[in-house]
């Protein structure tokens, strides 16, 4: 499942395989037509390492939106899917929230959420999943590896997000892999 909407600027890419999730980003902050930052951390560990984030778009309205998603996975402990609905209806129905221009995508050992402002949370056919700029690129080279190789997640993420930065000109080479296991 791939999601690219208005946001530029950024690469997330996840893949689960042999119970392990890796999520990579690029680090590439832009500003209209200018890069302002080479290494952004565009990911972060939540539940207590139990899940893993990143977001495309304004980075203050995706920062704000894991605050919020990190205290429904508190509400819901150990329901991933549980806490993506709720957050994705407040972020619907919130006159501020319904503003906010991010998506996320989520995941653990065990399952990927896209989560956006219109009230999705999509759970991909496979175990891959990419938003941003670059998601058709990485989306279609981390297929393409986890269909034909025996590559681990990590690397399958690291090789399609490198692909991406050949392609997209607002995903650059500064990848970024998180891993979690169950």
């Amino acid at each position: 499942m791939t999601a690219s909407g208005s946001f530029r600027g950024t690469t997330i890419l996840a893949v689960i395989r042999d119970g392990r999730l890796a999520m990579g980003a690029d680090g590439q902050v832009t500003l209209g037509e200018q890069i302002i930052k080479h290494g952004a951390r565009k990911l972060r560990r939540l539940s207590n390492d139990r899940a893993l984030g990143g977001f495309a778009g304004h980075t203050a309205d995706a920062l704000t939106l894991f605050e919020r998603f990190e205290s429904k996975l508190e509400s819901a402990p150990g329901s991933l899917k549980r806490a993506a609905v709720d957050l994705a209806k407040e972020w619907r129905t919130d006159r501020a929230l319904r503003r906010l221009e991010a998506m996320l995508l989520v995941g653990d050992a065990s399952q990927i959420l896209l989560l956006s402002g219109q009230g999705d949370v999509v759970e991909p056919d496979e175990q891959v999943a990419a938003i941003g700029s670059g998601a058709s690129a990485a989306l279609a080279a981390a297929k393409a590896l986890l269909r034909h190789t025996q590559l681990p997640a990590s690397e399958i993420v690291r090789h399609a997000m490198l692909i991406a930065s050949e392609q997209c000109i607002y995903t650059n080479d500064k990848i970024t892999v998180e891993t979690i296991e169950q």
